[in-house]
């Protein structure tokens, strides 16, 4: 399942805040049925029928993933033959954030304003006057060997009447780039999972339980679902621990779960 999925990423990898019922465990012999998708459909009975469509055109598997970003905006400055250059990195969510980030940054005094972003498969660059290839594209080469995603370069350059010729270009506005990275405080964001529950109020303090051992967040509860005694439970969990929490919850029951993804 490709990433991101529908996050926005914060500046500072700021932590969520969890909020659970205080429910009584108690354990009875009941079947589960969860699905997992990247976005959560309608609810009651609507959302059942959501839940057995991505269940039987799934093939299987969490989905998901995780990336590395940085927590916040950086800069490197460099003179190279009396040329000064000003690089500026910061985290981004999509393209238009990084335009965003783009008027925030960029100085109209300046010689060049160059830039290049990365948000997952989608990359854009620009020369911004230099000669073609000999700036945006070596600030996005630092973007790539960095391992960093969901970011964004400027350089600034100032003219100091000497002219790099394109090798000294690339190797100027790659370098400042890489350095400005290199010196970027990350963060690992790990993308984040819809399930939806339909389970007995009996067993609610049991997943409750085990929600919040594994972090899980925005749950929501509906008990529209047209079935006596039953509600439906839909929260987020980090993609790496679905399969982790399935276990979880088949080991708090007395009998096999189903569960569809």
């Amino acid at each position: 399942m490709p990433m991101p999925v529908a996050i926005t990423i914060p500046r500072g990898c700021h932590q969520y805040q969890h909020h659970f019922h205080k429910l009584g465990v108690i354990k009875h012999h009941y079947r589960i049925r969860i699905s997992a998708s990247s976005s959560f459909l309608g609810s009651g009975a609507a959302a059942r029928r959501a839940m057995a469509t991505t269940a039987s055109s799934s093939s299987g598997g969490s989905g998901g993933g995780a990336f590395t970003t940085i927590k916040e905006i950086v800069t490197f400055e460099k003179e190279i033959k009396k040329s000064k250059f000003i690089a500026i990195a910061g985290p981004i969510s999509d393209e238009q954030s990084a335009f965003s980030f783009l008027s925030r940054v960029r100085d109209s005094r300046a010689t060049h304003n160059c830039w290049a972003y990365k948000v997952g498969d989608q990359f854009r660059s620009n020369d911004d006057g230099e000669p073609s290839g000999t700036a945006g594209k070596p600030i996005h080469s630092a973007i790539v060997s960095s391992g960093i995603d969901r970011v964004m370069v400027v350089v600034i350059r100032y003219f100091g009447g000497i002219k790099l010729g394109t090798g000294g270009l690339v190797r100027a506005y790659g370098g400042v780039a890489s350095e400005c990275l290199r010196n970027a405080p990350t963060c690992l964001i790990k993308s984040k999972v819809r399930m939806g529950v339909e389970v007995p109020f009996d067993l609610l303090g049991a997943l409750y339980h085990q929600l919040q051992s594994f972090k899980a967040e925005d749950i929501t509860q509906d008990y529209e679902t047209g079935k006596d005694g039953i509600t439906m439970i839909s929260f987020k969990v980090e993609f790496d621990c679905v399969e982790k929490l399935e276990d979880a919850i088949k080991n708090n029951c007395s009998r096999e779960l189903v569960f569809y993804k």
